[in-house]
């Protein structure tokens, strides 16, 4: 009997025909799932002996009930849905593809705030409705402004490259970045309390984790220039939602220029509500969670996930494996 790999979220992405590909020239068998609820990923994966997903959880019920599964392939980056702590206890090696939309995510970044220090959000409607602009206020030439970067991996020295293009001055704030290695790619190391104080534009590019998830409080948030903007292509739990909400009505910051949410899942598969807070404010520019896109991105992802798979049940060694300390069960 060959293999079954079950891959999660074929409704809110649909395999690939280069995905199909690679894993039925592997001879792997395949179950499509969607994943909306739980229940149904649990009663889905139970007999997996490989597991794809995109944007479903797989919490540690759900694992805990796999008996057969050799790897949990993430087609993506973030893996703060699945449940690290089960899989490595359950000896389940856990993959991801770390770097395939680095550049995609660098450039909505970065259109993003190109789109928050231009205006066009306000200047478009203005425009639509006949209406000639007057007063420009808080408009300044890039080059007079300061960029914090809240994480410095892959996707923050993408963005302060094409920052440095524009002239700023590029904050990093990141516990793993040395003096030297901010001095070497031009940015200066601060800590989150200087870069708060000191930016115009901060930028969260920081995984979620448990000591990052909530980071941006109003107590922050109100830390910041009351003219600044937060740009968000990380993880919408990163930031208090209520709490930015109040900031921005209250003006203590300006805007925010969000493509990631806490409250507003933009997966669901039959859409979503819009009577969230956030919808209602005039200084906010929303995008449904897609800085990664890009054809070749997906493509990329779709065919490298599957590749994962592929390489894990043959016994080869995984290439970005997440749960670094795990023992595989099937190797004890």
């Amino acid at each position: 009997m060959s293999m079954l790999v079950v891959r999660l979220n074929c409704l809110t992405f649909p395999l690939s025909a280069a995905e199909r590909k690679v894993l039925a020239g592997a001879g792997l068998s395949l179950r499509e799932v969607e994943g909306a609820t739980d229940a149904e990923v649990a009663e889905a994966v139970r007999d997996a002996d490989a597991v794809m997903v995109v944007s479903s959880y797989l919490k540690a019920a759900s694992i805990a009930g796999m008996k057969r599964c050799r790897v949990i392939s993430r087609v993506g980056t973030g893996v703060d849905k699945i449940d690290l702590d089960e899989a490595t206890r359950r000896g389940i090696p856990v993959v991801n593809l770390p770097d395939f939309s680095t550049e995609e995510v660098a450039d909505h970044t970065m259109a993003l705030l190109l789109a928050a220090a231009r205006q066009l959000k306000a200047y478009e409607a203005g425009m639509r409705a006949g209406r000639q602009p007057r007063g420009i206020t808080a408009m300044h030439r890039l080059s007079t402004r300061t960029i914090g970067l809240v994480g410095f991996g892959r996707i923050g020295s993408a963005v302060a490259r094409r920052a440095a293009g524009f002239g700023m001055t590029i904050l990093a704030v990141d516990p793993l970045l040395s003096p030297e290695a901010a001095a070497q790619a031009g940015v200066e190391a601060v800590g989150l309390d200087d870069a708060l104080r000191r930016s115009d534009y901060l930028c969260l590019l920081c995984p979620l984790t448990e000591s990052t998830r909530g980071m941006m409080t109003g107590e922050r948030l109100r830390a910041m220039k009351r003219d600044a903007v937060l740009v968000n292509t990380g993880r919408g739990d990163l930031v208090v939602e209520q709490d930015l909400v109040e900031a921005l009505r209250e003006g203590s910051l300006r805007y925010a220029a969000l493509d990631v949410f806490a409250g507003i899942n933009v997966f669901a598969p039959d859409g979503f509500p819009t009577d969230h807070p956030l919808f209602s404010l005039p200084n906010v520019l929303l995008t449904p969670h897609v800085a990664a896109y890009s054809e070749e991105s997906l493509a990329d992802a779709c065919e490298r996930g599957a590749r994962a798979v592929v390489e894990a049940l043959a016994g080869k060694p995984p290439r970005h494996l997440v749960n670094t300390g795990v023992t595989p069960w099937y190797e004890t």
